[in-house]
């Protein structure tokens, strides 16, 4: 009897293992996969650098938006405002811009500034207010589109937009690199920075793990929280301007659809690498699975219906995988 007991820990323990390798890298093998599946059916349009090149910098507004959201949710909260923030502020900075003749450079420090100020708000109605983030976030999201109607009537914001603001997103200035890639690169590179080697991010990952004991270790949870929501915020902001820029106008809802793949992204990276744990690395990868199976149905000609329903699957694939993981960690 004892033998038959020893031998079930023994399969539960590789059961475990199993299901633990799985939701830790299924997401990679299910990336290589679809890579070699779209290279082999497309030979001559998928495999090329210049293909990468543009599944990059076309993913490069998720990656920075979805990397601000993933510090709010490291900290236990969820930022539905960000794809309402980055549409106002795309109109804002090409309506600073154009209409009130502000140079590039203060106009973006300026929105960035408005970003923060969002992600205040945000921070200080979830920890002050005590309202739920989901409630507080969408609260603010709406708020955000009325003051994007009003600030420009319902109307895009398109002429006058100077040539020197759309080359921040459609330039290449360093080694023939899109801007885009390289923008993203270093917000991406300093947000993995401070989480995984100062001691702010140990705080940060403190107050997502258990934010009873973080307080009880001295950690001012608050405060922690609305840094994570001011910097979902600046991201937020970040990538309003770099969407203008793209767009070479501002318009009132041009970032509504980023939520979403930005939501898909961040859950798919918490099911990367890690039992459940929301990190950078993670989302970026969870981005690129997005980004290349946007890529592939766009070559295979797929209609555009299939976009929605691939990003839907994968956010439920996504939140699946996580919570498979977590349960794997606290079993």
């Amino acid at each position: 009897m004892s033998e038959m007991t020893a031998g079930n820990r023994r399969l539960s323990a590789r059961s475990k293992a199993r299901l633990g390798f799985f939701a830790r890298y299924a997401t990679i093998i299910g990336l290589v996969a679809m890579i070699v599946l779209f290279s082999v059916l497309s030979p001559k349009a998928f495999p090329t650098v210049l293909n990468f090149t543009n599944v990059l910098n076309q993913a490069s507004l998720t990656m920075i938006i979805a990397a601000g959201l993933t510090m709010a949710v490291i900290v236990g909260e969820l930022d539905l405002s960000i794809g309402f923030a980055a549409s106002l502020h795309g109109i804002l900075v090409t309506g600073l811009i154009v209409s009130n003749e502000l140079p590039i450079p203060v106009a973006i420090v300026i929105v960035i500034g408005a970003g923060a100020l969002v992600g205040l708000l945000n921070g200080l109605v979830v920890t002050k207010l005590k309202v739920n983030s989901v409630i507080a976030t969408l609260g603010v999201g709406t708020i955000l589109t009325g003051l994007a109607f009003a600030y420009s009537a319902g109307v895009p914001i398109v002429r006058g937009v100077p040539d020197a603001f759309l080359d921040i997103s459609l330039g290449r200035w360093v080694f023939g690199i899109p801007n885009n890639i390289l923008i993203m690169a270093s917000v991406v590179a300093f947000l993995w920075l401070l989480v995984e080697r100062t001691s702010i991010g140990q705080e940060i990952q403190a107050v997502g793990g258990n934010p009873a004991a973080a307080r009880l270790a001295g950690i001012s949870v608050d405060r922690i929280k609305i840094l994570g929501f001011i910097i979902s915020g600046m991201c937020a902001a970040l990538t309003g301007i770099l969407l203008a820029s793209r767009l070479g106008s501002g318009t009132a809802s041009a970032a509504d659809s980023y939520l979403l793949t930005a939501f898909a992204a961040v859950f798919l990276g918490s099911a990367t690498l890690r039992d459940g744990e929301f990190h950078i690395v993670g989302t970026i990868i969870g981005a690129l699975i997005i980004a290349f199976g946007f890529n592939g149905l766009n070559i295979f000609g797929a209609p555009t219906f299939s976009q929605y329903v691939l990003q839907g699957a994968i956010l439920i694939i996504a939140v699946g995988l996580s919570s498979l993981g977590r349960s794997i960690a606290e079993s």
